[in-house]
């Protein structure tokens, strides 16, 4: 009997923590930055950059890439917005490779060069160009 509980209780739990993921990714969804989908016509290299940025980069800047990510709190200065970057590629593809610091930014932009390879940094360049309210007009 006590057995039956707590495995009733397992399930319970688990299916509250499912919830939870799903109301979680519901509303990355449906910001306004997102991974990219085939369906949205998204080229392959900024399909594969919004993966790169939503495992690497969404906790600092944020899952609409406006510099309010979980973490961003933490920081002084905060994260960057992204949407509102005026920095060209080059530049975007030099401070994900080398850090904040390497270019006289945030020494608390971490230097991905040794993480990332070079296709992953120019893909998520490519999809914070796409997603970059600058490029809109």
């Amino acid at each position: 009997m006590k057995r039956a509980a707590l495995l009733a209780a397992a399930l319970l739990l688990s299916i509250d923590a499912g919830a939870q993921l799903s109301d979680a990714y519901a509303q990355v969804v449906t910001s306004t930055a997102r991974p990219l989908l085939a369906r949205d016509g998204a080229d392959a290299a900024t399909f594969r950059g919004s993966l790169v940025f939503f495992n690497y980069c969404v906790t600092c800047h944020g899952p609409n890439a406006d510099g309010n990510g979980r973490a961003a709190r933490l920081y002084d200065p905060r994260p960057a917005n992204l949407r509102a970057s005026g920095k060209n590629a080059e530049y975007m593809r030099l401070i994900v490779r080398n850090g904040g610091k390497s270019v006289a930014r945030s020494e608390f932009m971490p230097p991905w060069g040794e993480e990332l390879t070079d296709e992953q940094i120019v893909d998520v360049v490519s999809y914070l160009q796409s997603i970059n309210a600058r490029n809109d007009r």
